[in-house]
């Protein structure tokens, strides 16, 4: 019987060789994170992620800048590791110049058949993907059920999919256009019991909590996977730290959240973290 991972890493040859950029998927289906070398962009490559940087790393860093379609470099020792590991393969859509609607659900499927011209689709575990010819800016959250994938991103290889690709439609591009009125709504403030016993709060020093939630956004800023599970995380750590002595103000969640926002997390997908990061802490 043939090992699962010699067919992934198999069929990513055969992808790369039709000039598509691939890389492997961990168990979870996410991107590997970087690797020791790599941390806190040692190696030259910007914190966003959008201009990759001079790193040589051979290993499968950086998430989809790591797409490539070198078969030496998909071949070699120290990609083996990541074979072995990989629960899937992706590609990187843009690199390949064409864009994924990535509909979630039925509804989102609905949506497309009435505003969307038809394409190839791939079917998904939930929903769909519908493949244009074109690349451009990708992002989450577009509308309810509706996500981009294109430059900067990366999507599971679920197959060739069925019918004819055609070209990308300015609809779709209309999706992702940034609009004269802002794009989140005001978040909602904290409110939280003041410190037992009536003390003075240890976080009121501005110079500590400026601090605090200047960390916080750098570490949302610099991740390059895993992006939910960032957000959530620093959503909990800074909710510890701050949470239960009035500190945090409308002001310091904006800041939270449009860090989230530009690394392409939806208003829902912030404010469903913030909720159930509280809800973790009992606040």
């Amino acid at each position: 019987m043939t090992h699962p991972t010699l067919i992934r890493r198999d069929s990513a040859l055969a992808l790369a060789v039709n000039g598509l950029p691939v890389l492997p998927l961990s168990a979870d289906k996410r991107p590997f994170g970087n690797c020791p070398d790599c941390r806190d962009n040692r190696c030259g490559g910007r914190p966003n992620m959008k201009t990759p940087g001079p790193c040589q790393c051979p290993r499968p860093c950086h998430g989809w800048a790591a797409a490539t379609t070198d078969p030496a470099v998909l071949s070699s020792g120290p990609w083996e590791g990541a074979w072995r590991r990989a629960g899937a393969v992706a590609y990187h859509p843009g690199a390949a110049s064409v864009t994924v609607v990535d509909l979630d659900d039925a509804d989102a499927i609905a949506w497309a058949r009435r505003t969307l011209p038809a394409t190839r689709t791939v079917a998904t575990t939930r929903g769909e993907h519908w493949i244009y010819r074109g690349a451009m800016q990708s992002a989450n959250g577009v509308r309810p059920g509706v996500d981009i994938k294109s430059s900067m991103s990366y999507a599971r290889w679920l197959g060739p999919g069925t019918g004819t690709m055609a070209a990308l439609p300015s609809v779709v591009r209309t999706l992702v256009e940034k609009k004269p009125s802002p794009v989140r709504p005001m978040p909602t403030p904290v409110t939280v019991p003041a410190p037992a016993g009536g003390g003075k709060c240890p976080h009121r020093s501005p110079a500590y909590l400026e601090r605090g939630i200047a960390m916080a956004e750098q570490r949302i800023t610099d991740a390059t996977s895993a992006i939910h599970n960032t957000v959530y995380a620093t959503f909990l750590a800074v909710l510890s730290a701050h949470g239960r002595c009035g500190c945090l103000t409308e002001a310091h969640i904006e800041r939270l959240f449009a860090a989230a926002q530009a690394k392409g997390e939806s208003v829902r997908h912030c404010t469903d973290g913030w909720t159930n990061a509280r809800t973790a802490l009992g606040l």
